[in-house]
């Protein structure tokens, strides 16, 4: 199979893997926040941001919703281009 088809598909399956993994997060408000998010942007995502997003994540839900909510302050080291569309995503 030819490496450039072969990317095509594993970004593909990253891609579903993610959008997967934000619609079940394990708090309904969580899967409604990350799961429309994951439904508008990741399809668009480049390899680079797709990573970003699963760093992101990675990270336990009342640490995200505090951070999304504005409760809390999102760390500067979990800052970078993809947390902030999250930040500024509107439901």
């Amino acid at each position: 199979m030819n490496d450039n088809v072969q990317t095509v598909e594993d970004i593909e399956k990253k891609r579903k893997r993610l959008i997967f993994r934000s619609w079940h997060r394990g708090t309904r408000e969580m899967d409604l926040i990350m799961g429309r998010f994951s439904d508008a942007h990741v399809a668009g995502f480049t390899e680079p941001e797709l990573s970003l997003y699963d760093e992101i994540l990675s990270h336990n839900d009342p640490d995200l919703y505090n951070w999304i909510s504005g409760r809390e302050e999102t760390p500067a080291n979990y800052m970078n281009t993809v947390m902030e569309r999250l930040l500024k995503y509107k439901l």
